[in-house]
């Protein structure tokens, strides 16, 4: 759920940040309002950049001995048939990069 709204709190403070700077500078250029509304952004970014450096990216995929295990049976049993071992297993890697796009 914060994967959600934490982006988009940050991508509204952003933008509420620069149209703070504009307008403080334009009334009276007080710095003390313009630095600490670059605080406030400041501390947004922060907050993002957290997000993104600890949030899992995705699922990662649970690797399933039995099916290995199977597809090395039905390589072994094509190679003991007669076919080349290099050949099968580059069409094994060939299929498993084609499946993944």
């Amino acid at each position: 759920m914060a994967r959600r709204w934490i982006p988009r709190v940050c991508a509204a403070t952003f933008v509420g940040g620069i149209a703070g700077i504009i307008v403080a500078s334009i009334n009276g250029n007080n710095a003390g309002v313009v630095l600490t509304i670059g605080l406030v952004v400041v501390l947004a970014a922060v907050a993002l950049l957290t997000l993104g450096a600890v949030a899992p990216k995705g699922t990662i995929e649970a690797f399933d001995d039995a099916a290995a295990e199977r597809l090395e049976q039905q390589v072994a049993a094509l190679v003991a048939a007669g076919a080349d071992e290099a050949e099968v297993r580059a069409l094994v890697r060939e299929a498993m990069r084609l499946g993944r796009r």
